[in-house]
């Protein structure tokens, strides 16, 4: 049996692989240097991404209990720690218990204020929205104001020329058509 041996003369490497010299990182800024520097060696392998680690729950409590102590006499030495072990874990179960209620009653809190911060937000807008668009309607009245002002002076002053022209008409006609010298 032959063994393939590589030109550093370790046994068992497959031929053209060229082997990397060991690196000890010494701070995590060099760990994590030295790990992505191995994942770009070939981009094309897709890197692996742990999941999430599951949340703690404690065992359920046994539906059963066989051995059931009490506190009569009889009991040996070897079952108190037995005891100690149950207690701890129901001690343990209780805390999960207690702390999964606060947290679900800190969420609900949480979503309440977000809710009342939401609903207060929507009554500034709204009464801000309202005071926009009166300001606009007023503004829109003094441009119709303006306008119909405007109107009413170009009536009054072409009904002021109209009388005007009328009374040069009349002053024509009783002047002479022709005078010499004005054109």
């Amino acid at each position: 049996m032959a063994v393939i041996k590589e030109k550093d003369g370790r046994p068992g490497k497959q031929p053209g692989k060229e082997s990397q010299p060991l690196i000890i990182a010494k701070t995590p800024a060099e760990e994590q240097r030295l790990k992505l520097e191995r994942l770009m060696r070939n981009p094309d392998k897709p890197a692996p991404i742990p999941d999430r680690p599951k949340e703690w729950n404690p065992r359920a409590p046994p539906e059963f209990v066989r051995d059931v102590m009490g506190s009569s006499a009889g009991a040996g030495s070897g079952e108190f720690h037995v005891y100690r072990h149950l207690r701890r874990r129901e001690y343990q179960r209780q805390d999960f218990l207690d702390k999964m209620t606060e947290k679900q009653k800190m969420d609900l809190d949480y979503l309440d204020k977000v809710s009342d911060n939401q609903q207060a937000a929507d009554v500034r807008t709204a009464k801000r929205r309202k005071k926009r668009e009166k300001l606009k309607q007023k503004k829109l009245m003094a441009k119709k104001a303006k306008q119909d002002a405007n109107k009413d002076s170009e009536k009054s002053s072409s009904s002021s020329e109209e009388d005007d022209q009328e009374r040069e008409a009349e002053d024509d006609a009783e002047a002479p058509s022709f005078v010499m010298g004005k054109r």
